[in-house]
C-alpha cells in the first residue's frame, strides 16, 4: 500500500519536463539538493580544517564527526527544522550539529550563509560547465565529419529563401560549425571566469574572521585562499557584498542564451532543408510521425530543440534583472529566481545538447533530390557562362544579354505559370543564334563549376578552427547518446 500511495503522490504534483522528460542524470543531479546539501557540509568541514590549521581551538575529533556524517543528510529533520527557522542555512545547520554534538560549536563559524549558499551555487555552475562542454565537443565533432564528408556535394544556396549561388552541403554544414565554435569559446571562457566567493562574512568585509584572529589580517586572507583551494578554485572575488556580483550569473547565463540561439538557427534550417526533402533528421524504425498521416517524416527532435532553446533565450532577461535590483551590499529578492534560473538554464541546455548529438550523428542526405532542385535552378544561375562563352565566341555581349533575357522569361512562365520544368537550355539549343557555343553547354552547367572554394574553405575551416578546440575533450568524444524520448 506504501508504494503505491508514493507512486500517486508522485503523479499528483507537477514535475518539471526538464526533469522528469529529458535532462540527463549528471545535470539533474548536479541541481539537486543532495549534491547541494552534501556540498554545504564539505564547505563547513573546509571552513574548520583551514581555521583549525590557523590556529583556532578546533579539534581532529570534532572534523572526523563532520567527515562520518557529511553524507547521511536527513532531509525530513531539515524540512522541520526549516519550518520552525524559516531560515534554510539555520535548518542545516542545526540538522548538522544533531548528528555531530561534539562539532556543533564550531559549524559554520563566523560564516554568513551566502558562505554555504553563494560557494555551492559557484561549485554548481563550474561543474555544469563540465557536463555542458564535452557533450557540446561531441555535437562539433560530428558535425565536423558531415561537413567534410559533404564539403564538395553542390547544393542551392538560399538567400531570403530563395535560390541563389551554389554552395556545398558541407560548406552550409561549417556555417553552424562556426556559430558552434563561439559559443565553445564562451562556455569555456564563462567556465573559466569563474572565481569563488570564499569567505567573506556578512557584507563581504570579513570582520567576523579578522575579530576570530583577532586583528590578524593575514590570516584572514589565508584563510580565503585555503578554502578557496579545497574547494578546487584557483582564485576567489577580491571583492564581495555579502553575495558575489550577480553579474556573474549574467556572464554564464548569456553563454548558454547564445547557444540557445545558434542551437535554433541550426535546427530551423533543417527543418526547412527536411521540407525541401533534401535532409532528414535520423529517424527510428517504429517511429511514428503522424497518428493521421502514416507517409510522415516529422524532423521532432529539431523541433524540440527550437522549442527548448526559446525557453533557453527567454531565460536570459532572469540574472539581467536581477544583477540591476541588488541594492547595496544585496537584497534577498535574488535568491527565489535564482533557484529557477540558474538549474533550468543548465538543465535546458544539456538536453538541447543531447539531441542535437542525437540529430548530427545521423543526419541522412538525399543526394539526387538535390540535384533535382539544381537542376531546375541552374540554366538560371548560368546566364552569366553563356553569355561569357558567347563573347568569346566573337558574340555582342549586348545582343547575347537581351537574348537570354527573353529566354528566360519564357522559361521562368513555363516554370510559374504553368507548373513546368525549366526549359531555358532547350530554348538556348533550339536558337541558331547559339550555335557557336553549343558544345561547351554540359560543362558551363556542371554545378561543382559553380561552388567556387567551399570545399576548400571547410577543409582550411575544419583544420584551423574546429580540429583544434576539439583536441581537449578527446577522450570524451566517443559517447553516443540514447534518447528516450
Amino acid at each position: 500500500g506504501r508504494k503505491s500511495a508514493v507512486n500517486r503522490d508522485h503523479f499528483s504534483k507537477y514535475r518539471s519536463p526538464l526533469v522528469s522528460r529529458y535532462a540527463s542524470k549528471e545535470m539533474a543531479f548536479n541541481f539537486s539538493d543532495r549534491k547541494k546539501f552534501s556540498t554545504w557540509r564539505k564547505l563547513w568541514i573546509y571552513l574548520a580544517q583551514a581555521e583549525k590549521a590557523l590556529g583556532l581551538p578546533i579539534t581532529d575529533a570534532q572534523i572526523a564527526e563532520m567527515e562520518t556524517h557529511a553524507e547521511d543528510i536527513d532531509f525530513s529533520m531539515a524540512a522541520d527544522e526549516e519550518r520552525k527557522l524559516r531560515h534554510d542555512v539555520m535548518a542545516h545547520v542545526h540538522t548538522f550539529a544533531h548528528y555531530c554534538p561534539t562539532a556543533a560549536p564550531i559549524i559554520h563559524l563566523g560564516a554568513t550563509s551566502c558562505y554555504v549558499g553563494d560557494n555551492t551555487d559557484l561549485i554548481m555552475l563550474r561543474d555544469g560547465f563540465d557536463i555542458l562542454l564535452p557533450k557540446l565537443a561531441r555535437v562539433l565533432d560530428r558535425l565536423a565529419n558531415f561537413a567534410e564528408k559533404y564539403a564538395d556535394l553542390p547544393t542551392l544556396g538560399f538567400t531570403h529563401y530563395q535560390p541563389a549561388q551554389l554552395t556545398t552541403v558541407g560548406k552550409r554544414a561549417s556555417l553552424w560549425l562556426q556559430d558552434l565554435c563561439m559559443d565553445m569559446r564562451n562556455l569555456e571562457r564563462a567556465r573559466d571566469d569563474l572565481r569563488f566567493r570564499g569567505v567573506k562574512g556578512t557584507t563581504g568585509t570579513q570582520a567576523s574572521f579578522l575579530q576570530l584572529f583577532q586583528g590578524d589580517h593575514d590570516k584572514v586572507e589565508e584563510l580565503d585562499r585555503m578554502v578557496t583551494e579545497k574547494a578546487g578554485f584557483k582564485k576567489a572575488y577580491l571583492v564581495t557584498g555579502q553575495t558575489y556580483s550577480r553579474k556573474v550569473d549574467i556572464d554564464c547565463l548569456s553563454s548558454l542564451a547564445s547557444l540557445g540561439s545558434t542551437v535554433h538557427k541550426i535546427c530551423t534550417d533543417i527543418r526547412l532543408l527536411a521540407n525541401l526533402k533534401e535532409i532528414e533528421e535520423p529517424f527510428e524504425k517504429e517511429q511514428i510521425g503522424s497518428s493521421a498521416m502514416p507517409y510522415k517524416r516529422n524532423p521532432m527532435r529539431a523541433e524540440r530543440c527550437c522549442s527548448l532553446a526559446r525557453h533557453l533565450v527567454a531565460l536570459m532577461a532572469d540574472p539581467l534583472q536581477t544583477a540591476a535590483v541588488q541594492w547595496l551590499e544585496r537584497t534577498l529578492d535574488d535568491s527565489a529566481n535564482r533557484r529557477i534560473s540558474l538549474p533550468e538554464s543548465f538543465l535546458t541546455a544539456d538536453i538541447i545538447l543531447s539531441t542535437l548529438q542525437n540529430i548530427t550523428e545521423g543526419l541522412v542526405v538525399y543526394p539526387k533530390v538535390i540535384e533535382r532542385h539544381i537542376r531546375h535552378e541552374l540554366p538560371f544561375m548560368a546566364t552569366e557562362n553563356i553569355i561569357m562563352a558567347m563573347v568569346k565566341a566573337g558574340g555582342n555581349r549586348q545582343d547575347c544579354h537581351e537574348k537570354i533575357r527573353v529566354l528566360s522569361q519564357e522559361a521562368a512562365a513555363v516554370v510559374k505559370q504553368e507548373g513546368g520544368d525549366n526549359d531555358l537550355l532547350a530554348r538556348v539549343k533550339r536558337d541558331p543564334y547559339f550555335t557557336p557555343i553549343l558544345g561547351q553547354l554540359d560543362d558551363l552547367l556542371d554545378p561543382t563549376t559553380f561552388i567556387g572554394r567551399a570545399p576548400q574553405q571547410v577543409s582550411r575551416f575544419l583544420s584551423e578552427e574546429v580540429h583544434p578546440l576539439l583536441e581537449p575533450y578527446k577522450a570524451k568524444l566517443n559517447v553516443k547518446i540514447d534518447l528516450e524520448l
